[in-house]
């Protein structure tokens, strides 16, 4: 899966892939995904709670998106945007480099402080920012991945 996901982005960054691929593409990903977790793993992602994209220019990407599927504002600021995704969200974030800024998975019964500990058992370095319970960490290609708890909200 993630040779798959690395795949989307590549063509995405270098323009082979429209940004209405790109959310198309992942979000049959996350559908596709099976229910039950492999074996031995230690955590159990239950869905896929938002995707948040760098672009050059909030006001054109929110109309694109909006006039594209239709979708709800929920709240922006001067520098994002979030829009409502059925139940999950899409975040616009202004970035001089366009690209994918993170994606974040709802894991089961999710305690930030075990996970912390969890990820670093794994090897990996994960980061809590100051006050919150969204753990960040990159995946084996450098990917930004969140991990929050169900229903997680912007």
């Amino acid at each position: 899966m993630r040779t798959f996901i690395s795949r989307i982005l590549e063509r995405y960054e270098s323009g082979d892939l429209s940004r209405r691929d790109l959310i198309q593409a992942l979000a049959s990903l996350a559908a596709a995904a099976p229910a039950a977790s492999a074996a031995g793993s230690p955590f159990k992602g239950v869905g896929l709670n938002h995707i948040a994209v760098r672009v050059t220019d909030i006001p054109r990407s929110k109309a694109f998106y909006q006039g594209l599927l239709g979708l709800p504002l929920m709240s922006e600021s001067s520098g994002s945007c979030f829009l409502k995704l059925g139940d999950e969200f899409l975040t616009l974030f202004q970035n001089r480099n366009p690209g994918l800024d993170h994606y974040c998975v709802e894991i089961e019964t999710f305690r930030p402080d075990e996970v912390m500990d969890q990820l670093k058992r794994e090897g990996l370095q994960p980061r809590r920012p100051d006050g919150t319970d969204r753990i960040y960490f990159r995946d084996p290609d450098g990917l930004e991945v969140q991990f929050a708890a169900v229903g997680h909200q912007a």
